[in-house]
């Protein structure tokens, strides 16, 4: 079981993969992408985050946008697929991702009990409040930041930094939920206690930046606290 943490004045969420499914654009069109549907997604997810880490490392920043995009491009092309009015459902499917199915109770539980709540994201500014206006959890938000203005993508330090300009807390005071293992180990070297939302059930990394607790999903996150 894992441990009571100790209660936080703010609980800060990545977007991608954590709330919001990643597959859920190619789930709407699996039927016109045919057997090839989750490698084709699976191959879109991995390119837009190579895209993000490569292009901050070479200080060559396109916002996530642009690279969600290309990553599709590039996904459709090594499947074979010129659709291009799919390509184009695909894309606008992504700025309106579902959320995962306990997000919002479990939101609106962390803010009854007075903690607030927060998203910080790689995800382009109008990429966001797409995604959080049409899961309908624009209300349980303090505030939605995006790293765009920083013009680079986390997990560069700096890229943690916003969270306590946005929300007027320390460092100390923050638990961040990430579904990307990658994304919990520069959250812990920043200095937040993390908790790892490992959905997938994937193997451990960054042995030596390890998470709070890890969780199967977030219906569990609220007990977890205080």
């Amino acid at each position: 079981m894992p441990p009571t943490l100790s209660l936080p004045r703010a609980v800060v969420f990545d977007a991608y993969g954590t709330l919001f499914d990643v597959h859920a654009a190619v789930q709407q069109h699996a039927a016109r992408l045919g057997p090839q549907a989750q490698a084709v997604s699976d191959l879109w997810r991995a390119k837009q985050l190579e895209y993000s880490w490569t292009r901050s490392l070479m200080g060559r920043y396109r916002d996530f946008w642009s690279l969600t995009q290309e990553a599709l491009d590039h996904a459709l092309a090594r499947f074979g697929i010129t659709d291009a009015a799919l390509r184009d459902d695909l894309a606008s499917a992504y700025h309106a991702l579902s959320a995962f199915p306990e997000v919002p109770a479990m939101l609106a539980a962390l803010r009854e009990r007075g903690l607030r709540t927060a998203i910080l994201s790689n995800g382009s500014p109008d990429m966001l409040a797409g995604a959080v206006t049409s899961a309908g959890l624009a209300a349980l938000f303090d505030a939605v930041i995006s790293v765009h203005p920083l013009g680079t993508f986390k997990p560069p330090r700096a890229s943690y930094e916003p969270v306590g300009t946005a929300l007027g807390v320390a460092t100390g005071d923050v638990l961040f939920v990430s579904s990307n293992r990658w994304d919990i180990a520069g959250a812990t070297a920043f200095g937040f206690a993390s908790v790892w939302c490992n959905r997938a059930s994937l193997p451990d990394e960054y042995d030596d930046l390890q998470p709070v607790a890890v969780l199967r999903d977030l219906a569990t996150l609220p007990g977890l606290i205080g």
